[in-house]
């Protein structure tokens, strides 16, 4: 094993899942009451359209369809969206959450109440579209970046409520998760440095003292003699913040395997390519949860 893949097996073992977790992030009764308030959110128990128009015995057949391309994610929470309406109903997965499909790929089959059955259709498309979307656009990065050393990660710019989906869903595209939340590492940023008057050696010193042993520390670099203090201070990850392909390079040079690099700030699909040929280790990449466009899936019965 090399020193860098020592390094990242380390992190993982510290609060940085890779890619390759992808068991859901709830247990079973937490799955039911996530989908229970988001059925009572949409008065599914008060479908007045489905009542008004469909008889109480109709049954019916149904699939979910994928109309683009993309990666799944979120059947678990689907499926129990359709079981709270009708807990007789059948519901069939005909792929697996981080399964790429193509437009026209069936992904549940179901056949139960008419009723119960489209007055889950929401939310469980809600689940559905919004998670796949994510895992879809973190496909395209981590294909982006195929053959390189970097890896794709998340971060915390999430939909309050549902980070957990979210961070699950940048697995089940193949993406690695960031810290989970404020408490999980010490991420020293730009203001917190300004605070201490620019001491990032006493920055760390302090964080040591505070957090919990085994806390990584990680700390926000914009210029290069902050790269070589933030690793002489003894952090475990240094983020380098909008830094250009050449800059990059010099400041995993700096590093010299001695810490961990990440590379953040404003990364496309356009220039992730670039970012990781620089050869930092991880690229860190907000939009994977705050803009990931929801991947187009319907319900069709038959």
């Amino acid at each position: 094993m090399t020193r860098r893949s020592r390094r990242i097996a380390i992190l993982a073992d510290r609060g940085f899942p890779p890619a390759a977790s992808l068991r859901f992030p709830f247990a079973r009764l937490m799955t039911a009451s996530l989908v229970r308030d988001a059925l009572a959110e949409d008065a599914a128990d008060n479908d007045i359209t489905s009542i008004a128009t469909i008889l109480s015995e109709r049954r019916a057949r149904c699939a979910i369809i994928a109309r683009d391309a993309g990666v799944i994610a979120g059947i678990p929470l689907a499926r129990e969206s359709f079981k709270q309406r009708d807990p007789k109903s059948s519901v069939r997965a005909a792929v697996k959450d981080g399964q790429r499909v193509e437009a026209g790929t069936p992904v549940l089959f179901l056949t139960g109440h008419a009723r119960g059955l489209l007055s889950a259709e929401r939310v469980a498309l809600n689940y559905l579209q919004r998670l796949s979307g994510i895992a879809t656009l973190t496909s395209r990065f981590v294909e982006a970046v195929k053959g390189t050393n970097a890896r794709i990660l998340d971060t915390r710019k999430t939909t309050p409520g549902w980070r957990r989906l979210e961070k699950w869903a940048v697995r089940a595209g193949g993406g690695m998760n960031h810290r989970q939340d404020l408490a999980a590492a010490v991420l020293i940023k730009d203001n917190h440095i300004t605070a201490l008057d620019g001491d990032i050696a006493l920055a760390i010193r302090r964080a040591r003292g505070v957090a919990q042993p085994r806390t990584l520390i990680e700390v926000e670099c914009e210029r290069l003699e902050q790269v070589a203090q933030a690793v002489e201070a003894g952090a475990e990850i240094i983020m380098l913040d909008n830094m250009n392909p050449a800059k990059l390079r010099e400041a995993v040079g700096v590093v010299d395997g001695r810490a961990v690099t990440e590379a953040s700030g404003g990364v496309t699909l356009l220039t992730v390519r670039g970012i990781a040929e620089s050869g930092v280790d991880w690229i860190s990449v907000g939009a994977l949860t705050h803009s990931a466009t929801a991947l187009d899936l319907a319900l069709d019965i038959d």
